[in-house]
């Protein structure tokens, strides 16, 4: 066998931290309350701990990426061009050929959004009761068939109708792909068109329900002992992995955390230019003087350009292993491209320089992954993840409804409200994110003194934003680590717990369903 077996006791007391800082009273903890990774660590590894080699991660990682990933993404991708059919639709005629009149189009970009918004609260609890695959899979389904059903739309009503209940089902998938990103990875790691597009939604769901497992413990794809690898490579995020039991307590905890509420505003700030940009991209285009072929020609290097900045600034996350920093450089772009909209005259002479800015526009969806990337890398606890994600994905669909409504036909062709708000929440999200990391680096100084009254070891070394030879390194260099006598001044992956001098060794109580606060050994990442 590849992976080995350590002895490594389990704690089964839980030292508490209400999100106000205050210690709550220990408690025993029962198997109920733990991630089901625990029982089946416990079932398949007689307790002990399980040391993987860096070829088993390796070899495990890849099985995962060639069964879920190619699912996750083709999903995303569907969604993604759901986005873009009212847009294009509305550039062939959807306006006139269905009378839309005042802001009825900004609503049909909106109701998806509102209906979103409505169904946050019953997902997060669905999500922690329910089969993950499955009921996305059901999701994925009808949301599926309420786009195929756009195509027998032909008023405000009908097309209102239809948008709404096409809200309803994609909202799911969103929080549904990061719960499986968080269980499956370490934190490193018009007619034609909707009926198309419906189609091929539907089709795809029973793809979904066939391959994608509920969690890497029922993976019809990794033996039992990859299963375990699958598992252990996720104890140094110490989230868990899934328990399927909610927790009032988690709840509670999410709801009071300031952590939820930066990352509900800086969702928040983002959407609502998303969601102007994602209904009223396409039009704007067109006011710069060019014919429906053309507008739709020249979005293309719009998609492009999302697609450099969302990989590219993934890449850059990981590379430095910081969110923040690289969400602020995202930011410079979009406030460049919203000045030269509001500036630049609309005639032939400034046609180039106005694709230019509208280009520059396009680099805001590389925010939104880190965004939520960032949330998820800083909350554990398989109740307050979802509970967490409801959070933020009520503030995405707050600023999606607002974004389309802030952009009105009668405005064409500056459209200058819209611009002007979203000039205005770039620098808003500029700021959210140094005020978000100045509260991560207290509460890295808060564990770190909770260690050290637990008379815990000096130094804990985080490595689950590195790579497998990064982490190796890591353990073979933790024991030379000095002491650092100021607690405050720990890197985002080494944090200060005593002074005795020694390097902890975290992971023990990984998948005791601890959340961030909870949980002493969890280290913040900015």
């Amino acid at each position: 066998m590849g992976a080995t077996k350590e002895t490594g006791a389990a704690a089964g007391v839980e030292s508490a931290i209400s999100p106000s800082g205050s210690h709550q009273q220990p408690h025993k903890r029962n198997d109920n309350e733990k991630d089901l990774a625990s029982s089946f660590l416990a079932k398949n590894a007689s307790g002990q701990r399980i040391v993987i080699t860096a070829a088993d991660s390796a070899r495990v990682l890849r099985r995962i990426d060639v069964v879920i990933l190619p699912i996750m993404l083709t999903v995303y991708f569907l969604q993604g061009l759901d986005k873009a059919t009212l847009a294009y639709a509305s550039v062939f005629g959807l306006i006139d050929d269905t009378g839309l009149k005042g802001d009825e189009y900004s609503w049909l970009g909106s109701i998806v959004y509102l209906a979103q918004l409505i169904m946050q609260p019953p997902l997060a609890w669905l999500l922690v009761r329910l089969p993950i695959a499955k009921f996305t899979s059901a999701m994925v389904l009808f949301w599926g068939v309420s786009l195929s059903c756009m195509a027998a739309a032909h008023n405000f009503g009908g097309l209102l109708a239809t948008r709404f209940f096409l809200g309803v089902f994609e909202a799911s998938v969103a929080p549904s792909f990061v719960a499986i990103t968080q269980m499956w990875w370490r934190r490193r790691e018009q007619t034609i068109i909707f009926i198309f597009f419906g189609v091929i939604t539907v089709v795809f769901s029973f793809v979904m329900l066939a391959f994608m497992p509920d969690s890497p413990i029922e993976a019809k794809f990794l033996s039992d002992e990859d299963k375990m690898i699958a598992v252990e490579r996720l104890r140094m995020n110490q989230m868990g992995v899934i328990s399927r039991e909610w927790r009032n307590d988690h709840l509670k905890e999410a709801l009071l955390d300031p952590k939820s509420w930066f990352w509900f505003a800086l969702l928040f700030s983002i959407s609502i230019p998303s969601g102007g940009i994602s209904t009223f991209g396409p039009l704007i285009v067109k006011t710069f003087g060019f014919d429906q072929f053309q507008t739709i020609l020249f979005n293309i290097p719009f998609g492009f350009v999302q697609l450099v900045a969302t990989v590219g600034g993934a890449f850059l996350a990981q590379k430095i292993k910081m969110k923040g920093p690289v969400i602020v450089l995202l930011c410079l772009p979009p406030i460049a491209g919203c000045v030269m909209l509001m500036v630049l005259s609309r005639d032939a002479e400034h046609r180039a320089s106005l694709l230019v800015g509208y280009y520059l526009i396009s680099v805001y969806p590389g925010i939104t992954p880190l965004i939520y990337s960032w949330a998820s890398q800083n909350t554990a606890g398989d109740t307050k993840k979802k509970c967490t994600n409801a959070v933020l994905f009520i503030g995405q669909s707050i600023g999606n409804v607002i974004g389309p409504l802030l952009y009105t036909q009668t405005e064409a062709p500056s459209y200058s409200r819209g611009l002007r708000s979203n000039l205005a929440l770039y620098v808003v999200i500029i700021i959210l994110v140094g005020a978000t990391t100045i509260y991560l680096r207290m509460l890295n100084r808060g564990h770190a003194r909770r260690r050290v009254e637990m008379g815990k070891s000096a130094v804990i070394v985080d490595t689950s934003l590195d790579s497998e030879e990064q982490a190796a390194a890591a353990a073979a260099a933790a024991p030379q680590i000095e002491e650092n006598e100021n607690v405050g001044e720990e890197e985002s992956n080494v944090a200060v717990a005593s002074s005795n001098g020694e390097v902890g060794r975290p992971g023990e109580r990984a998948f005791e369903n601890l959340t961030d606060l909870q949980n002493e050994d969890f280290i913040f990442v900015f």
